[in-house]
């Protein structure tokens, strides 16, 4: 549970599963289809493997899967929410992009504490007019200590992605 935020937020919308998440907008680099990763042997399950980004070797995490709701077998209607935060570089799966939304940061209510492990996760949740939007934090979708090699893939990332 977060303290509440002030001021406007900028935020993407997401669906994963039945479920609307969003982020903000300053972590997006870019949306793309999907695209099919190539595996990393002795990975965690959420990731889906690496994919060339121009010329960058990103990784690709199962937002459904890391989230505990189930493994994602992705399709052409996928989306890839390519996020750079903490200076690494990562693509997110998702199942569709929504909106992009505008709240003021007071309206931004704190989850409920559930004791869960991932709870961190979540920066607070939305209310709007007919649905509740889930607001994640990226830099805890990626553990700090992902392992090394991981860490040092999506920083590597982000610098090639950066100079091209």
């Amino acid at each position: 549970m977060r303290a509440a935020e002030h001021g406007p937020r900028q935020l993407i919308s997401f669906v994963v599963g039945e479920q609307e998440f969003c982020v903000d907008v300053t972590t997006v680099r870019e949306i793309r289809g999907w695209t099919p990763a190539t595996p990393i042997p002795q990975s965690p399950s959420y990731l889906k493997g690496v994919i060339n980004l121009r010329g960058a070797i990103m990784p690709v995490v199962d937002l459904r899967n890391r989230l505990g709701y189930g493994v994602t077998e992705p399709e052409a209607r996928h989306v890839i929410i390519v996020v750079e935060c903490a200076d690494r570089l990562a693509g997110v799966l998702v199942d569709a992009v929504c909106d992009t939304l505008t709240v003021d940061g007071e309206s931004i209510q704190p989850a409920p504490a559930t004791g869960a492990a991932d709870e961190a996760f979540v920066r607070g949740i939305i209310p709007l007019e007919d649905r509740l939007v889930t607001y994640l934090s990226m830099e805890d979708i990626f553990p700090r200590r992902l392992s090394d090699d991981a860490a040092q893939l999506m920083a590597a990332s982000a610098a090639t992605a950066r100079a091209a």
